[in-house]
């Protein structure tokens, strides 16, 4: 029996390394898990797998053996926090541009297999604006950009959303800010960025909401605990509550088929097309 409801897919993306996208992708699945809704997270960072870092954990298979057909999805998935499922992806995602036609076939039905047991697949993109981020983040449903107050946080989030409307046709954009002051410095951040995509480009940016800096996130991180866990009552496990609250409440896109295998489909597709290319 199929999912009635298609699984929300969503990309958390930055233009740079270091604003802590891995840290709000796993505590913001946790969040979402924690009201109920069924959750995976996929590592999808080639170089760097930091989601299983992140919670201490030691996956002895990724992505690359599904690939390869000696394992099933749901053998290489492992539990973490309030039931998210994590997909450990990083050396697997490489070789996505060199399947046969069979095996584009198998890692589809892979994904169409798991969809009537989630409701949100989170995708952790690598940083920066290669080909692998750009496909990552076309093929879902929603991209969400994680931004901090540091100039080049800034000029790589405008660099990336340009690269993305302009190349790709892509014009819808949900904003976060993290590690900042104040809810009000997080907002004046926002505007800050969606001033000068107004000027320039044809875009529409949603800010989503601001993390506060914490020292109770720092040390989360040391327990490879999420920060919602670790210290629920603290600012930045707050913030991220309110911040998963308000994705859950976002409606959900069908006009581009709803479900796993639709998103898999385009991300085999795209990188395809980035390989020819």
């Amino acid at each position: 029996m199929r999912n009635m409801k298609p699984v929300r897919v969503i990309a958390v993306t930055s233009g740079k390394g270091g604003v802590g996208k891995t840290n709000l992708s796993v505590n913001i699945g946790v969040s979402l898990a924690k009201v109920g809704r069924r959750v995976a997270i996929l590592d999808a960072d080639m170089g760097l797998a930091n989601v299983d870092i992140l919670l201490g954990m030691f996956p002895e298979f990724n992505l690359s053996h599904v690939l390869s057909g000696e394992k099933t999805l749901k053998q290489i998935m492992m539990t973490g926090p309030a039931g998210v499922k994590i997909i450990p992806a990083s050396s697997g995602i490489q070789r996505m541009s060199d399947l046969s036609n069979a095996e584009q076939a198998g890692v589809i039905r892979a994904f169409s297999e798991i969809d009537k047991e989630l409701d949100v697949l989170i995708v952790d993109t690598a940083a920066g604006i290669s080909a692998s981020v750009v496909n990552f983040a076309r093929a879902c449903q929603e991209i969400i950009v994680v931004v901090c107050d540091e100039p080049t946080s800034l000029a790589d989030a405008y660099a990336y959303i340009k690269l993305l409307n302009r190349d790709y046709g892509l014009n819808s954009f949900h904003i976060i800010t993290n590690m900042v002051q104040s809810a009000e410095h997080g907002q004046a951040l926002f505007n800050k960025l969606s001033k000068v995509t107004d000027r320039y480009l044809d875009v529409t940016l949603q800010f989503v909401g601001a993390v506060p800096q914490d020292d109770y996130l720092k040390k989360s991180v040391q327990k490879q605990t999420p920060v919602v866990e670790a210290f629920p009552q603290s600012k930045s496990a707050l913030a991220i509550r309110n911040l998963a609250r308000k994705i859950d409440h976002w409606p959900i896109k069908l006009k581009a088929g709803g479900y796993l295998e639709f998103f898999v489909e385009r991300m085999i597709q795209y990188s395809t097309r980035e390989d020819v290319a």
